[in-house]
């Protein structure tokens, strides 16, 4: 078991943003405050099984990975972390926007680019490297976890070299909505959850801020550390 506390670099919606409303209500969890919320009215009623749907991703809160979690390397600090994360939130760069489509994603649900995003690729792949020094080795219990035989190639090595394989060209930015579905499942809840997500409108959205995530133990979600608008070029 991954041992603890895990950090992870994430893109998180500002709390009042509609974007984060959406997930966070659906979830029944804001990492913001780190507390539980009600769920999205009416989504138990109309999907069976809602709260255990959403098991896996509410341990993470609404967000998409920028930087995988991780343990920190002897002889950093959370404080050096946050630090490191504040100075590169601050360096002027373009700020990725996106057309947010509700799409599956193999067997879970998720909040995806409708369209390839060059300026997302390039900061996720630079989330990747920048942080990287803080990051303890993967034990070999860690790598085993990561079921090795259903990776390729260039996956195994992104694994063994940065200690996450869905990295650079495996990368694919999503905002989790569900954990695993049956197949039988999947149609349904997928029509059901892009219904509501057309009533957002939301046309683009901004990739705009990275936020600093914290799990205490193993038992405990992923909260919100702190986190910091991006510097437009």
């Amino acid at each position: 078991m991954p041992q603890h506390p895990r950090y992870a670099i994430y893109f998180v919606p500002s709390a009042q943003n509609a974007l984060y409303r959406f997930g966070a209500d659906l979830l029944g969890y804001d990492a913001y405050s780190g507390k539980p919320l009600p769920f999205a009215d009416g989504i138990e009623t109309e999907i069976k099984g809602w709260r255990k749907l959403t098991v896996d991703p509410r341990k993470y809160g609404f967000h998409a990975t920028l930087k995988a979690p991780i343990n920190l390397r002897s002889g950093k600090t959370e404080d050096e972390l946050a630090g490191a994360l504040q100075e590169f939130a601050r360096a002027p760069r373009a700020i990725p926007r996106i057309a947010p489509v509700v799409r599956a994603i193999g067997s879970f649900i998720a909040v995806v680019p409708r369209d390839h995003c060059p300026d997302l690729q390039q900061l996720a792949a630079e989330c990747v490297t920048a942080f990287d020094d803080f990051r303890a080795p993967l034990t070999p219990e860690d790598r085993e976890r990561r079921n090795i035989s259903a990776l390729t190639d260039g996956q195994v090595m992104h694994l063994d070299r940065w200690g996450y394989p869905y990295v650079f060209e495996d990368f694919r930015f999503h905002m989790t909505l569900t954990g695993s579905l049956p197949s039988e499942q999947r149609t349904v809840v997928l029509s059901i959850l892009q219904k509501r997500f057309a009533a957002l409108n939301l046309q683009s959205v901004s990739v705009d801020r990275l936020a600093l995530l914290r799990q205490s133990d193993a038992t405990s979600n992923f909260t919100i550390l702190s986190d910091w608008p991006l510097v437009v070029a």
